[in-house]
């Protein structure tokens, strides 16, 4: 481990965070944001003022606070603002539609929403009526962010009794049954992973003095979130983008010095296919971190050599607290047979194997992956039946199939669960088909996923035409984009007679699937 790590193990709540930073390095940059500087002793201020005015609203120790917006400086205000009044924050993916929206914020009981003004539209496109408070981001609100942060003091708040197991976050994640679930998270999940990896002084991921670091993964999905905390909670400094744009990410580690960066696989291809993109931009990249899908051993490879830094490849679920799993740097050696795997359990985090009846596999046998990490999930948020599904005795059943070897590296070969990866999005065909069978034109429709070369795999529709009706894809697409995510949306639509099925009724989806996985060596790419 290198001399300049920074790890404070003091800090075991994100409430201690920006007070830490900011009596230690007050005029250190905490976020850099489109030309904007937020050092650690405004991050602290801002966000003492947001806490205070969440009291002041009337929330209360565990209610929910939303945010709908992109990336900026204001969401870690709001992060940091939540944990010190004890609220539990609900970030909000801004793509959805507006039905799925209202579904989170009327799911998770929010009270307060944070809103940028351009998804200011969907609100008045929600089914349900908003929540009780919303506080704009913007200049064209009344009620703007600045204007109701002003009167209150940048004074810590309060003491709330915050423990490392009191609930901070609630990201929500889509399920086979089409709606998504809320994945609560506790303060614990985003430092139990760093303890590990200090409790035996690896260097996997590491943070250190004097890092820049570059936040890829947007901060409604996990992997953004536990990204960004680990850097404020060692006191580096984070690049926020609004969106990830491919030669905006170039541009700003070139010209910002950025030395780490957190992407998905999709984002690392599109970097590397910007035009007059060499090497030469990543000079001062030190490690790669990235994860949320699989990736191709030949984009692996090219990463490997063009960037030409350290590569930690992390796996892991919303549910497990984000990575449970690693890959570290010294296994990244191109043609060996760890650069197909997902990686090895960290230090205190346990790994099994199991077969349908849940019984424990030897090593080389392939069954469903299961995870035991201090970092996992609480719950599913008033779903106490799923919740005991997925998180029992300890473990998280990832629903992904594959094997451990000898060594204890994880190898994942399938899906037992349904999930399409698209760009790193989870995709699940129930809830696709749900609303394609909304269509006067669909008898019945059945969704996978198939390999794409950009963007891990792309949305397959099987549709089986309803009696007298021949839908076109251009109609199917119409009627789907006010209703689904541009990212859920079906690439490709194919017509069927009927959908195969087996003796008993059910749905033969891997039939329809294996077809465009002939020759792979795992169904996932």
């Amino acid at each position: 481990m290198t001399t300049d790590r920074l790890y404070h193990p003091e800090l075991q709540t994100l409430v201690r965070t920006t007070s830490f930073h900011a009596r230690h390095q007050p005029e250190t940059p905490a976020v850099l944001c489109e030309g904007r500087t937020l050092t650690y002793g405004q991050l602290h201020r801002e966000s003492n003022r947001v806490a205070h005015a969440i009291q002041a609203a009337g929330l209360t120790p565990g209610d929910r606070v939303a945010y709908l917006g992109k990336e900026s400086e204001h969401y870690y205000e709001v992060l940091f603002g939540c944990a010190k009044s004890g609220t539990v924050l609900v970030p909000v993916n801004w793509r959805l539609t507006a039905p799925e929206v209202s579904h989170i914020l009327r799911d998770s009981g929010t009270r307060l929403l944070f809103l940028e003004d351009e998804f200011g539209s969907v609100l008045d496109k929600m089914p349900a009526e908003p929540p009780e408070t919303v506080v704009g981001l913007g200049a064209s609100f009344a009620g703007s962010f600045a204007a109701w942060k002003t009167p209150h003091p940048d004074t810590d708040p309060a003491p709330v009794n915050v423990t490392p197991d009191t609930p901070v976050a609630q990201l929500y994640t889509s399920g086979t049954t089409g709606l998504p679930k809320g994945v609560v998270l506790a303060h614990r999940s985003f430092f139990a992973i760093r303890d590990a990896l200090a409790s035996e002084g690896l260097d996997w991921i590491d943070w250190r003095a004097g890092d820049v670091a570059l936040i890829g993964i947007p901060g409604f999905h996990v992997g953004g979130l536990w990204w960004a905390t680990q850097n404020f909670n060692a006191g580096t400094t984070v690049v926020a983008m609004r969106a990830f744009a491919a030669r905006q990410a170039v541009d700003l580690i070139r010209d910002l010095g950025i030395t780490t960066a957190c992407v998905v696989p999709a984002m690392l291809r599109m970097m590397l296919t910007e035009p007059g993109v060499g090497a030469e931009d990543f000079t001062t990249l030190r490690k790669t971190v990235y994860g949320g899908s699989p990736i191709s051993e030949a984009l692996l490879e090219q990463s490997l050599a063009v960037l030409d830094c350290e590569f930690a490849q992390i796996y892991g679920l919303t549910e497990t607290g984000n990575t449970a799993v690693c890959l570290p740097p010294a296994a990244h050696v191109p043609g060996a047979p760890l650069m197909q795997a997902a990686g090895h359990p960290y230090p205190g985090v346990r790994s099994k194997v199991i077969d349908g009846q849940g019984r424990e596999l030897p090593p080389g046998a392939v069954g469903e992956v299961c995870l035991a990490t201090p970092a996992r999930m609480v719950e599913y948020w008033g779903l106490p039946d799923k919740t005991a599904e997925t998180l029992v005795d300890g473990w998280i059943h990832t629903g992904d199939a594959g094997y451990i070897d000898e060594d204890g590296y994880i190898f994942i070969r399938d899906r037992i669960k349904d999930a399409i990866l698209v760009a790193g999005e989870n995709v699940y065909p129930a809830e696709i088909e749900n609303v394609l069978e909304a269509h006067h034109g669909v008898a019945e429709a059945v969704v996978v996923g198939a390999p794409d070369e950009r963007w891990g795999e792309y949305v397959h529709a099987f549709v089986v035409p309803a009696p007298g009706q021949q839908p076109s894809p251009r109609d199917l697409h119409t009627f789907l984009v006010p209703r689904l995510a541009s990212f859920k949306l079906p690439a490709r639509y194919e017509f069927i007679d009927s959908v195969p099925r087996n003796p008993s009724g059910k749905i033969l989806r891997r039939e329809l699937r294996d077809r465009f996985w002939d020759g792979s060596a795992r169904k996932v790419n």
